[in-house]
């Protein structure tokens, strides 16, 4: 048996063309959506992640601006730009690109910025819309878990789900979507005590804990589905080999780039899974276009318009 390979690539071009057409339809009425993205410093992965929104928006008919604050900007002259963004009506979503500089106060600028505009959903009245299932703005990696369980035609209600990590950004949010769409919900951590017992339980496993291939064949219930939100850069030979030996394209191309991204789910998951999503090409494309469709949602929560419901959220 070999799992069918979920095409996050297909499923996220599916949600940017249907984006389009909505970014299209307010641009017409005179409400085009708009996102600001505040970078503050030079972090070299953060600045590929914000290029790729903005390239993004263009491609789909969102305007976009880009804030680049100095790295030694203080936490109030930062709050100050949050506010101000807060207050222009052309711009529908604030992202805040994480990590900020150590001299910042993170929790402090996450909480300024409009819920109405939070397009991260991170804010504490986003996370209690999701909790208790009214309208608002759900994080982009776990909207994009069930646009995939979704579009794949997976069944998620009745089902057995383990979430493989905690974290406010993928782990608490995922485990309250599919407890929404009325799975039966269990959260592993690194407290959990017999980990390998309770992930071969799932129907659906997600694994979102940021060790490379740590999920192999023993955690995983022969046919079940596997979400792997794992992107994890690995240099070393020797890891490379106990994952991928066999493998002579992703060889190669090791030998190349001196490095491979390896998802949290070891390769050999493949031969037990019933379904199972790649790295690269699994959720990773989904998280920019949820939020594409995140600030569109936002443009229409925001203007009391109809909301489509591009995601099952």
């Amino acid at each position: 048996m070999s799992a069918v390979i979920l095409d996050g690539t297909r499923i996220a071009a599916e949600i940017r063309a249907e984006v389009a057409a909505e970014a299209k339809a307010l641009s017409a009425a005179g409400r085009r959506p708009g996102l600001a993205v505040v970078l503050v410093g030079h972090n070299p992965a953060s600045e590929i992640y914000v290029r790729g929104k903005v390239k993004s928006c263009e491609e789909v008919g969102i305007y976009s601006e880009k804030h680049t604050p100095a790295e030694n900007i203080t936490t109030e002259e930062l709050l100050e730009l949050v506010m101000g963004l807060n207050l222009r009506d052309e711009i529908d979503g604030i992202l805040v690109q994480l990590p900020l500089p150590f001299q910042i106060d993170s929790k402090k600028i996450l909480l300024a910025v409009d819920p109405a505009k939070d397009v991260d959903g991170f804010h504490p009245m986003n996370v209690g819309a999701l909790s208790t299932q009214r309208p608002g703005l759900v994080p982009c990696t776990p909207a994009g878990i069930m646009e995939i369980l979704r579009r794949s035609q997976i069944p998620v209600a009745g089902q057995e789900a383990v979430v493989i990590g905690r974290s406010d950004i993928v782990g608490k949010p995922t485990a309250m979507l599919l407890l929404n769409a009325n799975a039966t919900v269990t959260v592993c951590h690194s407290k959990t005590r017999d980990l390998q017992d309770v992930c071969r339980r799932a129907d659906l496993l997600v694994a979102a804990i940021g060790r490379a291939g740590m999920i192999n064949r023993d955690f995983v219930k022969p046919g079940a589905t596997v979400i792997d939100v794992g992107m994890n850069k690995i240099t070393d030979r020797g890891e490379f080999d106990s994952l991928f030996a066999g493998d002579a394209k992703r060889s190669e191309s090791f030998r190349l780039k001196g490095s491979a991204l390896v998802g949290d789910v070891h390769p050999q998951v493949a031969e037990v899974a019933g379904a199972m999503t790649p790295v690269p090409g699994g959720v990773g494309p989904l998280t920019i276009a949820m939020l594409m469709s995140n600030t569109v949602r936002a443009a229409r929560l925001r203007r009391g318009t109809h909301v489509a419901e591009l995601s099952s959220v």
